[in-house]
């Protein structure tokens, strides 16, 4: 089935089959290895990608759901090699370890501050549920969402 949608702002149209997944489509086929699988089965959150804007899991996403949507990945979170400011505050703040869970959080946490601009810790802390991650202790996770909700609000306090 020929799909057409938008990925990290570039349309892209691709020939698939109906039983193909989203995170497979993405690493395979366009090359973005960013999007990671974990489980597989929509628990852990590493495959988490924006979907018109709301985090979605692609490990759980058919291919042919991509239909006129709009998708981005933690790759285009960078355009032109830029980082985005929750990708600095994840550096600054340590809340990078292993990485593996890194993109899927960073989704997570741009589709939080896409909703709620200012969100509380308790309410990053919710927002991120969904992820897990094995080595951080989740601490530096969250002071970095949290410095990146300020820095994009004109907060200067670090």
């Amino acid at each position: 089935m020929i799909i057409a949608f938008t990925l990290n702002g570039e349309k892209r149209i691709i020939d698939v089959e109906t039983d193909r997944r989203v995170v497979d489509i993405l690493r395979e086929d366009f090359g973005l290895t960013g999007t990671k699988e974990s489980c597989g089965t929509g628990e852990c959150g590493s495959c988490t990608i924006l979907v018109d804007g709301r985090n979605r899991l692609s490990c759980l996403m058919l291919a042919i759901q991509l239909q006129d949507r709009e998708v981005t990945t933690i790759e285009g979170m960078a355009p032109g090699g830029r980082l985005h400011p929750l990708q600095k505050a994840f550096i600054e703040h340590g809340a990078v370890q292993c990485g593996f869970c890194t993109p899927g959080m960073i989704m997570s946490s741009a589709a939080l501050l896409k909703k709620n601009t200012a969100p509380t810790r308790e309410e990053i802390r919710e927002g991120l549920s969904g992820n897990l991650c094995r080595c951080t202790g989740y601490q530096k996770i969250v002071d970095a969402v949290d410095a990146a909700a300020r820095e994009m609000e004109g907060d200067p306090r670090p």
